[in-house]
């Protein structure tokens, strides 16, 4: 994807939240892996995130239909949309509490089973722990209350 399409994306996602008549400011940043990174700045950030984010992962998959249709983009593309840093300080967060856990299952020798989450903070604990040998991971249950165990290898 070349610059000419990010700024397409760009034009019709501020058009999108123009038409939301929510306030916000539209950032969009580099590409990769055919991801485009989409970051929103605004006052009031809590309404578009909602509830462990459930209202985010909503925004981003009604934008992403809009885009495919509006910017008429023949390559395929992902959208990865933030608010106000929110998925960031997330991530941060998740990974440090995985890096956490898996130490504490190592020192124990017991398994560590972590709260429900959502499918994103489930993948970034599993990205997270992938490049270590001496832990696997493993998701379990169903949904909403999936899971993820942690063990020594």
């Amino acid at each position: 994807m070349d610059q000419i399409n990010l700024k397409k994306i760009k034009e019709a996602a501020e058009e999108f939240f123009v038409k939301t008549g929510l306030p916000v400011e539209v950032e969009t940043s580099g590409l990769e892996d055919q991801t485009v990174y989409i970051n929103l700045k605004t006052e009031d950030p809590q309404i578009m995130i909602g509830e462990r984010g459930q209202t985010l992962t909503e925004i981003q998959r009604l934008l992403k239909a809009v885009l495919k249709k509006k910017a008429a983009l023949e390559a395929p593309f992902y959208i990865n949309l933030d608010i106000n840093d929110y998925k960031k300080r997330k991530t941060d967060y998740l990974k440090e509490v995985a890096r956490s856990a898996a130490d504490e299952v190592i020192l124990t020798r017991q398994e560590k089973q972590l709260p429900a989450m959502t499918a994103f903070e489930r993948r970034v604990i599993h990205l997270e722990l992938a490049s270590r040998e001496d832990v696997a991971t493993e998701s379990i249950g169903l949904e909403p209350e999936r899971k993820v165990i942690i063990k020594v290898c």
